[in-house]
């Protein structure tokens, strides 16, 4: 206490300088328009600027929740989407009723990357839900920009994920506006580009084209976006174009995805290989 007496008496000629200078430019302000209408503009800039940046702050520091958040959204709207696809498809059968339209075929469960690695051959992701969440192996994952991979494998409270980016990865794919199909691969090293393989020649290629999931591997459900074209080129066999593809997810940054549970792949998968089995005898 003596301390800040001390302080106080020691500078107290400053103290009264900044008293006498506070009355007098509040004296100034009060008592001339021109004066306080300059004051108050400059000091509600001052403030705005001041709330502006930490508004930025804020919002920054909240951004891994909207995000989740928006996710969430997204997978709310892809199951309304798929139930109302399968309601439509229900009336496209005259009017018997079959049971199994009213069942969604595709579901979606949240989850986030918590590990991934991007400079390797074999790349791979870890989520934060398992077999517990009801994630199994061979369900396609992907997030609100496009596909992201398929799981590989589970535990009770976690999942693997082999993503586009893994030079085993191979995806069943279209071009968006063309009745042709292909199967996109990915080349080690840059993590934004794949390659698609397998359109013919005669079919007519636009730059910047949508390439998209077919819906033939029952994986992914058709239209879930993986890129646009971005260069073409023959193949070595020239029968073939090898198209360069922007991946429509960037693996640098992802974190929120959904995976897509069809729990009917399994069976489809056993009757075709019963089907396989059956053609070789």
């Amino acid at each position: 206490m003596q301390n800040l007496i001390d302080f106080i008496l020691k500078y107290k000629y400053w103290f009264t300088f900044f008293l006498m200078e506070g009355f007098c430019l509040a004296i100034l302000i009060r008592f001339n328009n021109y004066h306080g209408s300059v004051y108050f503009t400059t000091a509600n800039s001052l403030v705005g600027g001041i709330y502006t940046a930490a508004d930025g702050v804020t919002s920054y520091i909240n951004l891994g929740t909207v995000n989740a958040q928006l996710e969430a959204d997204n997978i709310s709207l892809r199951d309304e989407v798929q139930a109302m696809k399968h309601e439509l498809a229900s009336h496209r059968i005259d009017t018997i009723k079959y049971e199994g339209f009213n069942k969604t075929r595709y579901k979606y469960i949240g989850a986030q990357i918590i590990n991934a690695t991007t400079n390797r051959s074999n790349n791979l992701l870890t989520l934060d839900k398992g077999s517990d969440d009801g994630i199994r192996p061979e369900m396609g994952v992907i997030c609100s920009s496009g596909a992201v991979g398929i799981v590989y494998l589970t535990s009770a409270h976690y999942s693997i994920v082999m993503p586009l980016i893994n030079v085993k990865s191979k995806i069943s794919c279209s071009l968006k506006h063309h009745n042709a199909f292909g199967t996109m691969e990915w080349k080690f090293g840059d993590i934004r580009s794949a390659y698609m393989t397998g359109i013919p020649l005669h079919i007519p290629i636009d730059k910047d084209e949508i390439v998209e999931t077919n819906g033939f591997s029952d994986i992914f459900p058709s239209g879930i976006p993986i890129g646009t074209v971005e260069s073409t080129e023959q193949s070595t066999d020239g029968l073939a174009y090898t198209i360069k593809i922007r991946l429509a997810v960037d693996f640098a940054s992802v974190r929120n995805v959904s995976v897509i549970t069809n729990y009917n792949h399994a069976e489809k998968t056993r009757l075709e290989f019963q089907a396989d089995s059956l053609m070789n005898i």
